[in-house]
């Protein structure tokens, strides 16, 4: 019952900030520039943003009301998520205010997202419920880490902060995909509590991810093609810290890039474009990430949108009947 209802108040004070921030933009002038080389989405410029403040608000406001119990783990997701968004609304700030796609330098991002996931990864790896343990995928056996816990626990943060923030580059792309992914993530937390005996802790995570998910829904009612308004740094940060936060604590994170395979790819296809491109001066893809390499060979973006959504809920339903299977359900 708490979950429906966390999830259905996260929607609705979503839908109904959203357009809030769409007017208090266009009366402040306020509008999301466009890279200069991503040049067929020029029409694009000036398009609403900061949209991300909508679905994480949405989502701290929800899950105080309904979370109960043990809910520490719970409420470091809420502070990850928030701590990520304030980055973010720092680099679109501003990008809005010079008016061009120039906000935080890579270095500073890095340095920001990296002190969060060092207090973050520490806190983890003190936290009784999550210490240095994380579980095998479709298997009811842990594994522990050791020391190598926090570098690992700061990867995994860096790794998804990242990867959600590459895939922002299509109308309803990080949103749409992200969905389907906490939904999926929520539904393996619920499998391993039912097998190993529920926990409150682990009730409040599966609250926090469907009240994170559904806040997104309510967002993108004006975020699909063509987008009214677009999350911002401030949305695909805030949207990647909790992702992140939700691997690492609930002990479920080599489950994160099965689940989150198009983020994996889209983060990959960075990597490998810069890296070829550094060694030999050519290009294995037209433009990366991999989703506008897609649209530059012709493909409408929201065709990308729904194989990126599609392949990610296929994902998850292998891993859910895999997961099943082992557990004897």
């Amino acid at each position: 019952m708490m979950l429906a209802l966390s999830s259905a108040v996260a929607l609705v004070l979503s839908a109904i900030a959203v357009p809030v921030i769409i007017a208090v933009d266009k009366r402040l002038k306020v509008g999301q520039p466009v890279l200069s080389y991503v040049d067929n989405h020029k029409s694009k410029s000036g398009t609403p943003t900061f949209g991300g403040i909508a679905f994480t608000a949405a989502t701290v406001i929800a899950v105080l009301i309904f979370v109960r119990g043990g809910k520490s783990l719970a409420l470091m997701c809420l502070a990850v998520c928030f701590a990520y968004g304030v980055i973010g609304f720092t680099d679109d700030f501003i990008k809005t205010r010079s008016k061009q796609n120039k906000g935080l330098s890579a270095i500073q991002k890095i340095i920001f997202q990296t002190a969060v996931s060092i207090i973050v990864a520490v806190y983890a790896y003190s936290e009784p419920n999550v210490s240095d343990s994380i579980i095998l995928p479709f298997s009811l056996n842990s594994f522990s880490l050791g020391y190598f816990a926090i570098p690992y626990y700061v990867f995994i943060f860096l790794a998804f902060t990242n990867a959600v923030n590459l895939a922002d580059g299509l109308d309803g792309l990080a949103g749409k995909t992200s969905v389907v992914y906490l939904v999926f993530f929520a539904i393996i937390m619920w499998i391993y509590t039912y097998v190993r005996g529920t926990t409150e802790e682990v009730d409040n995570l599966i609250l926090f991810a469907l009240s994170l998910a559904s806040a997104v829904c309510g967002f993108l009612l004006y975020n699909s093609f063509p987008a009214k308004i677009f999350m911002g740094d401030t949305g695909s940060l805030a949207l990647g810290g909790g992702i992140g936060a939700l691997a690492v604590l609930s002990r479920l994170s080599l489950y994160a890039p099965m689940l989150g395979i198009m983020f994996v790819l889209t983060c990959l296809s960075d990597v490998i474009q810069v890296a070829y491109f550094k060694k030999t001066g050519k290009r294995i893809f037209v433009m990366a990430p991999l989703h506008h390499h897609f649209e530059r060979k012709g493909v409408h973006e929201n065709k990308i949108v729904t194989a990126y959504s599609c392949i990610t809920l296929l994902s998850g339903l292998v891993c859910v009947v895999i997961t099943l299977a082992v557990s004897g359900h």
